[in-house]
């Protein structure tokens, strides 16, 4: 399990330390598909990569552990083949374990279930004519209000009613984004619509018919969600094998993977423009030195400011406060049950858990044969009592698997806890200021470098969460090429 991480103030210049354990060319901090990318972008180039991951396994958000018999991911994790490059070099070092799965995802919406994500024939199917016919009306009505009176949202509820009018808001986003998040949309920044909330593709129908009587969409857009149609990839270990291999191949190739290593200190030049080292405490406590020459960190940014102590100005500290993450808590059910769903996965709007996930579906391995595993996802607060697996919490969860005919609690003969309090950034209404400020911070250092999901504070899917590791890998290569060709 993951817990919050306790990252200490960095040595100041002239302060002893430990004494180091050795150079590397570049220290990444994290070892989730951007990290692990990063490295081994770097590793086939033929630089000398240190790599630190606070888990036992690496993978973060995307890793899987092994509990009894069996393996049990954290949340849904498949591979797309989206971009050609990472997926190539992929395919590449899983070799035989990779096996490949038709989508299969679904939503439980209206009383029926329907692909993920939303089809416009399907949302018809799941609305009264009447209701339909009032969040088109209100959906032509915002759209021409918003044609004639343009202006920026305030927060994530104005968003969502410029999108898509304010019946379907009040319909179909209101309350499960309140249940989700653990507050209202008023509370959200409009940024999360833009880059996190799925465009709703039945919506992106009406838009088009409406565009065709002049009414265009306005400036306001949401993420493109995933295809209906694709083939993912996955193994028979679950989502522990892609990361297990990329580690593998990066040492290999001659570079280190240090494991339950929580990175504790960066340390900075007498100036404080230049990364000389970091710091990181290993399972016993003992604090371990590398000396390093480039930084690029994966961390949750919050954490990365603490490591650098009173380097970091007052004000860049209190803006990386700011920078919160949702909790998230696994229950990893191993279920007396060949089969429990006809899907990949599933999201529900109104349960104690958002989405379940059977990954036996894509091919993983269960012992007993005749038995499945449940991956039921959940988001919680660190401490609570999902979080915590308390008895109010199973109940709740194992009722509500019962009442969608999933399984029944005496059919569930293992419960395994998975937990990760850096699950998703909070987009924080007023958050932006903050976030510029602490990447402001970051760029004064010119030798570090902050990216992912966690590190950069966003939302990139599993594919361009390597592309951010290979970005940031490929700037400090060309860095070096120019150094060289410079001497």
């Amino acid at each position: 399990m993951e817990s919050t991480s306790t990252t200490g103030a960095p040595a100041s210049a002239g302060t002893s330390t430990p004494s180091p354990e050795g150079k590397t060319e570049v220290a990444i901090l994290g070892g989730g598909p951007c990290g692990l990318y990063a490295a081994l972008t770097l590793a086939k180039a033929g630089k000398k990569v240190t790599l630190l991951e606070k888990e036992d396994v690496t993978g973060g958000l995307a890793r899987g552990h092994k509990r009894g018999e069996n393996f049990y991911d954290l949340g849904v994790h498949m591979l797309h083949a989206f971009d050609q490059g990472v997926f190539e070099s992929v395919k590449e070092i899983m070799g035989d374990e990779r096996i490949e799965v038709p989508l299969n995802a679904k939503i439980k919406w209206a009383g029926s279930f329907y692909r993920y994500p939303l089809q416009f024939g399907d949302m018809v199917k799941g609305m009264n004519p009447f209701l339909l016919a009032h969040c088109c009306v209100g959906l032509l009505a915002y759209q021409g209000y918003y044609k004639l009176r343009p202006k920026e949202p305030k927060d994530a509820e104005e968003a969502l009613i410029q999108l898509y009018g304010k019946p379907l808001y009040e319909f179909f986003f209101k309350e499960f984004t309140t249940r989700y998040w653990g507050f209202p949309p008023t509370q959200l920044s409009a940024t999360f619509i833009t880059t996190k909330m799925p465009r709703l593709s039945a919506v992106d129908v009406i838009k088009k018919m409406l565009s065709k009587v002049g009414i265009k969409d306005r400036s306001v857009h949401a993420v493109e969600s995933a295809l209906s149609e694709e083939t993912l990839h996955y193994s028979r270990n679950g989502a522990e094998a892609m990361p297990r291999l990329l580690a593998e191949e990066i040492e290999r190739l001659g570079c280190r993977v240090i494991r339950s290593a929580d990175v504790s200190g960066v340390q900075l030049d007498a100036e404080g423009k230049r990364a000389t080292a970091v710091r990181y405490r290993d399972p016993s406590g003992a604090e371990h030195t590398i000396a390093c020459d480039e930084v690029i960190s994966t961390i949750p940014i919050k954490n990365f400011l603490t490591a650098f102590g009173d380097h970091a100005p007052a004000d860049v500290r209190d803006s990386a406060e700011f920078l919160k993450t949702k909790a998230i808590t696994i229950y990893g059910l191993l279920v007396n049950k060949e089969k429990a769903i006809d899907a990949l996965y599933i999201y529900y709007r109104d349960k104690a858990f958002h989405r379940v996930g059977e990954p036996k579906n894509a091919g993983l391995k269960v012992t007993p044969a005749d038995h499945t595993v449940l991956i039921v996802e959940t988001t919680c607060e660190v401490g609570d009592a999902k979080w915590n697996g308390e008895e109010s919490a199973r109940q709740a969860i194992f009722a509500d698997l019962e009442k969608e005919g999933i399984c029944k609690p005496d059919e569930i003969v293992e419960v395994n806890l998975l937990q990760t309090p850096h699950g998703y950034p909070i987009f924080g209404l007023g958050f932006e200021p903050h976030l510029e400020k602490v990447n402001g911070f970051v760029e004064g250092i010119e030798n570090v470098q902050t990216t992912g999901r966690q590190g950069g504070f966003c939302y990139p899917n599993m594919h361009k969460a390597m592309r951010m590791g290979a970005d940031a890998a490929d700037a400090i290569i060309a860095k070096s090429e120019g150094a060289t060709a410079a001497s």
